[in-house]
């Protein structure tokens, strides 16, 4: 009876691994201004035990360095190199939709500073996708220094998860539900037709958020493989805890990054499916604020800066970045968001 048992699950691995094979998959990489990290990322997605059929990189920079890195890929690969640089959103957004056209089944997400953890990670991907017939899959974005910690914390209701051991308290390989986008994430041709691409106009920050908002309210089925880890640098230091680190805050650290994460949050917020996070989110904000920075005039910049994304005014931190301090936009930045 057990060897049965066995011989029929041996099958069953067998028909996917067959279908997985036969399945077009597209994997699509954005970068700007980091050559040598884009490296080592191509390297990591290139090398997986199934690879990728076809490899796509956006280059916002139109960098020759960055097209001879690609030219190098050990598959076909596609570069569109952007004279005008269009975040990471519109450069998901181009690099998906061009995955479509040329016949992809599968489109997996990669950024120029991270990398899948291991070359079973697509492979393992697909086959969490087929056994739990999933439209979307993403792996556990883990800090690259330190891969027990996410690199992001995942919030569940209130309580927030920092670290993979939280994350695999319950039975099963899935987290349902609950997707970390976009390093790592692989989508099915479907789940774009259904959900869309990633919204240019948010440049960068929130992004995500939109788009993970759009596959909740679609009705697809999509979560988390907590069998497949995509390494990436630890991005929680402007996550700032209150009430004694029962909730957070998001603080960026210079203003260009504020600019995109309050503006975007304002107008993602203010779509269905999110209106209902509105009330926490002015307490969240509020104590942090008021009580843990003591600057009234932070609040009153992160509420001028909500209202213009409600408002849709979507134009670039250069147009739109004149703080209520009167400071001006780009003010001890380079503009990009780096000091």
């Amino acid at each position: 009876m057990a060897e049965r048992v066995a011989d029929e699950r041996s099958r069953e691995e067998r028909v996917a691994d067959e279908r997985s094979r036969e399945e077009r998959v597209v994997a699509v990489v954005v970068t700007h201004r980091r050559v040598d990290t884009l490296a080592t990322s191509l390297a990591a997605v290139c090398g997986q035990d199934r690879a990728p059929d076809h490899l796509i990189v956006v280059d916002n920079d139109a960098d020759d360095r960055v097209r001879a890195v690609v030219e190098r890929q050990p598959m076909p690969a596609t570069y569109l190199g952007s004279h005008r640089n269009l975040g990471g959103a519109g450069g998901f957004a181009l690099g998906m939709l061009h995955a479509l056209t040329l016949g992809a089944d599968w489109i997996w997400l990669a950024d120029d500073d991270g990398r899948p953890a291991d070359p079973s990670v697509l492979g393992t991907l697909l086959d969490c996708a087929a056994t739990h017939s999933l439209d979307e899959v993403s792996p556990m974005v883990c800090d690259m220094d330190a891969p027990e910690r996410l690199a992001f914390p995942l919030r569940r209701g209130l309580v927030w998860r920092r670290r993979v051991s939280e994350l695999r308290e319950g039975p099963g390989d899935l987290l349902p539900g609950i997707a970390s986008l976009f390093n790592g994430a692989l989508f099915s041709a479907a789940a774009v037709e259904t959900v869309g691409v990633p919204d240019l106009r948010l440049f960068i920050r929130g992004d995500e958020v939109d788009l993970h908002r759009r596959l909740a309210l679609s009705g697809l089925a999509f979560g988390t493989c907590l069998a497949a880890k995509y390494l990436h640098p630890y991005g929680t230091d402007e996550f700032k805890p209150i009430l004694g680190g029962r909730m957070h805050t998001q603080y960026p650290d210079n203003d260009v990054k504020r600019f995109y994460t309050y503006r975007n949050r304002g107008y993602v917020q203010s779509q269905r499916g999110q209106r209902r996070l509105i009330p926490q989110e002015w307490v969240r904000f509020g104590w942090y604020f008021l009580v843990t920075r003591r600057d009234p005039a932070g609040l009153r910049e992160w509420w001028r800066l909500r209202r213009l994304g409600r408002q849709e005014r979507f134009g670039r931190f250069e147009n739109l970045g004149e703080r209520s301090d009167g400071g001006k936009a780009g003010e001890g930045s380079d503009g990009r968001g780096n000091r």
